[in-house]
C-alpha cells in the first residue's frame, strides 16, 4: 500500500544547530492517526512542516501525491487544503463565535457560507454561544470553536497539536468523544499529536511512536500499545516494569526466564534466547497475601512504598527486581497489607511479554 502521507524533513537553526523527523502513513492509518512521543521527540515540528508554517532547508513533505515540498516545491500553508488546531485555538479576538467559524470560507457563495456556518454552529453544539466573543468563552468553549473553524473549510487533512493539553479532564474527556465522531461522520483524515497515552488509546485508531524524529513501532494503537516491540518503545509508552531476565527455555507461544532468580513464564518471540527485558504493566499484577503454592506465576517479595493516585493505590514491591502494581484502592485495602509485608506477586503468564533490549 502506497503512503498518503509522507515527510521527512531537516530544519537548520541558528549556529548551525540541525533537527531533523520523518514520519511515513499509508490510508489504511486512518481516520484518526495519533504521533505519540515525549517532548524534544519531533511531533511538532513534523506537524508544522506538513501545515506549513515551518519550512524545511530538506527533504520532502507530500499528501496524497502531492508535493508540497521538496527541492524545487513549496506549497505556501494557505493552499494545502489543511486544517490546523493547536493547543490554544488562537481565534480572532475581534469576530464572534460565528465569525470565527467562517473565516476561510470566502471562497463559498454567501448563501452556502451561511448554511456551512449554521451547520458547523449546530454539529459542534455551538448555537448558545453563536454571537458570543472569544474572550467570554471557557477554554473547552474556545477548542470547540477551534475545531469548528478548522473542520468547517472541510479540508483534506487535519493536523491537531495536542488541542486539548491545557482543559481540564471532563472537559478534555467530553471533546475527545466529540471529535472522535466528528471526524467520522465527515471521513476525514486527522493526524493528532500527543504525549498523553489515555488520549492516544481514547481517540486513535493507528499510533506511530516517535523518538528523536524517528518512528520506532507504528501499527493499530491497541497493538502498540499492548505490545510495545523493544524497550525502549515500552518505555516511551509508559510500561511500568522493565526486568532484566535470561530465557531459560522455550514454551509453545512463550518462554520460561529466569529473573531475580527464580522462574517467571513471559509471552516470547519463536527462537528468543540469551539476555531479554520481560515488560509487565502495574494493572496485570495481582497481589495475594501469601504465596499460593501450585506453580502459580509471579515472585514473592516485600511492600516498599504504597502511594494512592485518586481511586487507585501504586504498590512499589521488591521481588529481586522492582515491581509496580495498580489496583482500586478499596482492592489493596482489603488486603490488609502495609509498608514492609511480606506479598506474593502474580502476574499471568499472557500479562508478561520479552521484548529486545531496543
Amino acid at each position: 500500500m502506497a503512503d498518503d502521507l509522507i515527510a521527512r524533513v531537516e530544519l537548520r537553526a541558528a549556529r548551525g544547530t540541525r533537527r531533523s523527523a520523518e514520519l511515513s502513513l499509508d490510508a489504511g492509518a486512518f481516520p484518526i492517526a495519533v504521533l505519540f512521543g515525549p517532548s524534544g521527540a519531533g511531533k511538532s515540528t513534523l506537524l508544522r512542516c506538513l501545515a506549513g508554517l515551518d519550512r524545511p532547508s530538506a527533504g520532502i513533505v507530500s499528501w496524497r501525491g502531492r508535493p508540497w515540498f521538496d527541492a524545487t516545491t513549496w506549497v505556501p500553508p494557505q493552499r494545502r487544503d489543511v486544517g490546523f488546531v493547536a493547543q490554544h485555538g488562537a481565534l480572532f479576538p475581534h469576530l464572534d463565535v460565528a465569525a470565527n467559524v467562517a473565516f476561510g470560507l470566502d471562497a463559498l457563495s454567501p448563501s452556502e457560507r451561511s448554511r456551512r456556518v449554521d451547520e458547523c454552529v449546530a454539529r459542534f453544539e455551538l448555537g448558545a454561544l453563536r454571537h458570543r466573543a472569544p474572550s467570554t468563552l471557557s477554554g473547552g468553549e474556545r477548542q470547540r470553536v477551534a475545531l469548528a473553524r478548522a473542520i468547517a473549510r472541510r479540508p483534506s487533512l487535519l493536523l491537531l497539536d495536542e488541542p486539548f493539553s491545557a482543559l481540564d479532564h471532563p472537559t478534555r474527556s467530553a471533546l475527545r468523544a466529540d471529535l472522535r465522531r466528528w471526524v467520522r461522520e465527515l471521513s476525514l483524515p486527522t493526524l493528532l499529536v500527543t504525549h498523553d497515552p489515555s488520549e492516544a488509546m481514547a481517540i486513535g485508531d493507528s499510533l506511530a511512536v516517535l523518538d528523536a524524529g524517528r518512528v520506532r513501532q507504528s501499527g493499530p494503537v491497541g497493538e502498540v500499545f499492548e505490545r510495545p516491540r523493544d524497550a525502549a518503545t515500552a518505555r516511551i509508552l509508559g510500561v511500568d516494569t522493565l526486568v532484566r531476565a535470561t530465557v531459560l527455555r522455550a514454551t509453545e507461544g512463550g518462554a520460561v526466564l529466569l529473573a531475580g532468580g527464580r522462574e517467571l513464564a513471559a509471552s516470547a518471540p519463536v527462537g528468543v534466547t540469551g539476555a531479554v527485558r520481560v515488560c509487565v504493566r502495574a494493572e496485570d499484577v495481582a497481589l495475594l497475601a501469601r504465596d499460593p503454592g501450585g506453580g502459580r506465576n509471579g515472585a514473592p517479595g516485600r511492600v516498599l512504598r504504597v502511594e494512592d493516585e485518586g481511586a487507585f493505590t501504586v504498590v512499589a514491591l521488591d521481588c529481586g527486581y522492582p515491581l509496580l502494581a495498580r489496583m482500586p484502592r478499596r482492592v489493596f485495602r482489603a488486603l490488609g497489607l502495609g509498608e514492609g509485608d511480606a506479598v506474593f506477586a502474580a502476574i499471568d503468564e499472557g500479562a508478561a511479554w520479552v521484548v529486545e533490549e531496543g
